[in-house]
C-alpha cells in the first residue's frame, strides 16, 4: 500500500506540471502569437494610416500657405488704398525773409493832465485843402484867426455861407478857394483903425501834432503879419498849455505831410 501511494504521488507530480505547461502554452499562443496573414493586414493598416497622416499634414501646410498668401494680399490692398487716398505731406517752400515795415510817424504831442503842451510857434494842418501853415500861439487873443481874402457872403439852402481864399504855403501868389457856413460875426477894433471891423467867423477842422480839433476862426487879412494863423484862447481853453520860450513842441503825422506835398486832403 505504501508503494502504491508513493507511485501515485510521483505520477501526480509529473502530470500536474505537464498540464500546467500545456495550459500556459495555449494561453500564450492565444495572446502573443499572431498568424502571418493577420500580421500583413496589420502592416497594411499601419502604412495606410501613415499615408493618411502625411496627406493630412501636406493639406494643412497647403492651407496655411494659402491663408498667409490671402493675408498678405489683403494687407497690400489696404496699403494701396491708403496710399491712393492720403497724399504725402509736402513741406511748403521756405518764404523769403520780409523786412518789417517801418512804422509810420503818427505825430507827437506831449500832454500834461490831458492837455497838449505847445510852444509859441507850431505847425498847423488845415483840413480841406490839406495845407500846413506856421501858427503863432497867443493866449492874449480871444478868437483864433486865419489869413483870407476875397471874402464873399452868399446864401445856400436858407443858411448864410461865405466863400473865401486862403494862400497855398510855399507857393507865392497861389490861393485856394474854400466855402464854409457862417458861424457868427464879430466886431474887431484895432489900434490903428478908427472904426470897428466886422469879421466873419467860420468853423475849421485842424490838427496840431497828433491833436485834432474843430474850432472857430475869424477870416482876416494877415498879409502884414508874420504868421498866416493865430491860435487864441478859444482853442487853448481846456485843451492846450503853452510852454513859453519853446517852439515846435509838437510834430504832425507823416500822412498830413504827404497830403500837404500832394495838395490833396482826400
Amino acid at each position: 500500500m505504501g508503494y502504491r501511494f508513493f507511485h501515485t504521488r510521483r505520477f501526480l507530480m509529473f502530470v500536474i506540471p505537464t498540464m500546467a505547461l500545456v495550459i500556459t502554452g495555449c494561453s500564450a499562443d492565444r495572446y502573443f502569437m499572431v498568424p502571418k496573414h493577420n500580421m500583413e493586414d496589420l502592416r497594411t493598416s499601419v502604412q495606410t494610416q501613415r499615408a493618411t497622416q502625411v496627406t493630412m499634414e501636406n493639406n494643412a501646410t497647403v492651407r496655411h500657405e494659402q491663408l498667409l498668401h490671402k493675408s498678405d494680399a489683403a494687407t497690400q490692398t489696404i496699403l494701396d488704398a491708403i496710399a491712393t487716398q492720403v497724399e504725402r505731406p509736402v513741406c511748403p517752400p521756405a518764404a523769403a525773409p520780409v523786412c518789417p515795415a517801418v512804422a509810420e510817424n503818427q505825430g507827437r504831442a506831449d500832454r500834461l493832465k490831458g492837455k497838449v503842451i505847445v510852444g509859441e510857434i507850431e505847425k498847423f494842418y488845415l483840413a480841406g485843402p490839406g495845407h500846413i501853415y506856421t501858427a503863432r500861439i497867443d493866449s492874449g487873443a480871444e478868437t483864433s484867426s486865419i489869413h483870407a481874402r476875397n471874402v464873399k457872403r452868399f446864401e445856400r439852402d436858407g443858411s448864410n455861407w461865405v466863400r473865401f481864399e486862403v494862400p497855398v504855403p510855399g507857393a507865392d501868389g497861389e490861393w485856394v478857394t474854400m466855402e464854409r457856413e457862417i458861424s457868427r460875426r464879430v466886431r474887431v477894433i484895432q489900434a490903428s483903425a478908427e472904426e470897428a471891423e466886422r469879421r466873419v467867423v467860420v468853423e475849421l477842422q485842424f490838427a496840431i501834432g497828433d491833436h485834432q480839433q474843430v474850432a472857430e476862426f475869424t477870416l482876416a487879412d494877415r498879409a502884414n503879419l508874420t504868421y498866416e494863423v493865430l491860435i487864441g484862447r478859444n482853442v487853448l481853453r481846456d485843451v492846450m498849455l503853452i510852454d513859453v520860450g519853446k517852439e515846435y513842441a509838437t510834430e504832425l503825422p507823416d500822412s498830413y505831410r504827404r497830403k500837404a506835398v500832394n495838395g490833396d486832403d482826400s
